[in-house]
């Protein structure tokens, strides 16, 4: 007995082994719980900046340049250059002069990243993920998120970019390392362009790197995605229920709504202009109505004991029955409640109405 009550019953749980819902990937949505690469969206990023800025380096330099001549460069300074005013007014002209030069990549960037989450998640606007989670200041629980495997997988991703980044940084200054060493020697212009050039080589064969590990990254976020919104088959049921509702409810619903069909039909009788039937196991009653129809209307029909009950009802309503056992089984199986009769049946049922209507004195 000591020996089976210390067994984890956590052993005994069902696996979450099942494909997500609809509904359940729906909710999750909702709760902005969303996979998507962070590396992916910063290569995307880094690969903008350093094409921006290599298509508008032209650009920002003479922008910069200009600003540089008219106040400093130039041989007969103004004379006001160095005063209150004229610090503010140069401030002024840099600030503007920055913003300029700026507002072009910071926007391509901005672009870039927003493409790039619209790209992996789509449009969402949610702000359940701002709601106070108590659960968050659970220590226990604190610890478990520090030492999980996903926290293992971010460290890892984490050094491994490190690791990158430092061999390609090493890699180009060790085969530059001469020619930086002569940077002194060069005029400013062009030991801006060399160091320019340099930067710019690095960091679009580090961003590319890092792009082939977003791709990566990415696939192994929708992996750990949908192994998050696995559920169990006991849950599939419990959903199923919900959607559907539970299976005795629903029996219930649709036994009332058989009975309120059959309620209507059997008020429906007393209008037909004759019963069909087999003569035991089929009856169908039609009505015809020309300003209505064009042709005569199954309004009720049924089996046996069914059968039996709409024949007992067009007796008390004084609606006529006629025997015609081949008519009856093809009006049950070829025409639905509230149809109207096949085109093929037309002869057939309009020598019953003929033989109905003499009966009781009405014209065709």
């Amino acid at each position: 007995m000591i020996l089976i009550n210390s067994i984890d019953l956590q052993l005994f749980a069902e696996e979450k082994t099942e494909k997500a819902t609809p509904k359940k990937r729906r909710e999750a949505r909702q709760r902005g719980q969303v996979f998507r690469s962070i590396e992916f969206n910063s290569a995307v990023i880094l690969i903008a900046g350093f094409l921006v800025l290599k298509l508008l380096s032209s650009y920002m330099q003479d922008k910069l340049q200009s600003v540089y001549v008219q106040y400093i460069g130039s041989q007969t300074p103004a004379d006001d250059l160095f005063t209150i005013s004229g610090i503010a007014r140069l401030t002024q002209q840099l600030i503007y002069t920055l913003f300029i030069v700026l507002m072009p990549v910071l926007s391509l960037i901005m672009v870039s990243g927003l493409a790039s989450n619209y790209w992996q998640v789509g449009f969402l606007f949610t702000a359940k993920p701002l709601v106070p989670n108590i659960n968050r200041l659970n220590p226990i629980e604190g610890f478990k998120r520090i030492f999980s495997k996903r926290a293992f997988a971010e460290l890892l991703k984490s050094f491994f970019k490190l690791a990158i980044i430092i061999y390609v940084a090493y890699s180009e200054l060790s085969n530059s390392v001469r020619t930086l060493t002569r940077l002194a020697e060069w005029d400013l212009y062009r030991s801006f362009l060399y160091i320019s050039e340099t930067a710019f080589r690095t960091g679009m064969k580090i961003a590319l790197i890092l792009l082939l590990l977003g791709i990566f990254d990415y696939f192994y976020q929708w992996w750990e995605y949908e192994r998050s919104l696995r559920m169990t088959k006991q849950e599939l049921k419990e959903e199923y229920k919900q959607v559907e509702g539970d299976p005795l409810i629903r029996s219930r619903i649709r036994e009332r709504q058989r009975q309120l069909a059959m309620r209507r039909m059997m008020q429906e009788i007393p209008k037909a202009d004759v019963v069909i039937t087999n003569p035991v196991h089929y009856a169908v009653a039609l009505r015809y109505d020309p300003d209505e129809n064009d042709a005569p209307v199954v309004v009720a029909k049924g089996q046996d004991y069914l059968a039996l009950r709409i024949k007992e009802i067009a007796k008390e309503n004084d609606v006529t029955v006629v025997q015609n056992r081949p008519l009856a089984q093809a009006l049950y199986n070829s025409t639905d409640i509230g149809q109207a009769i096949p085109p093929e049946l037309f002869h057939a049922v309009a020598e019953v109405l003929a033989y109905v209507y003499s009966i009781k004195g009405k014209q065709v």
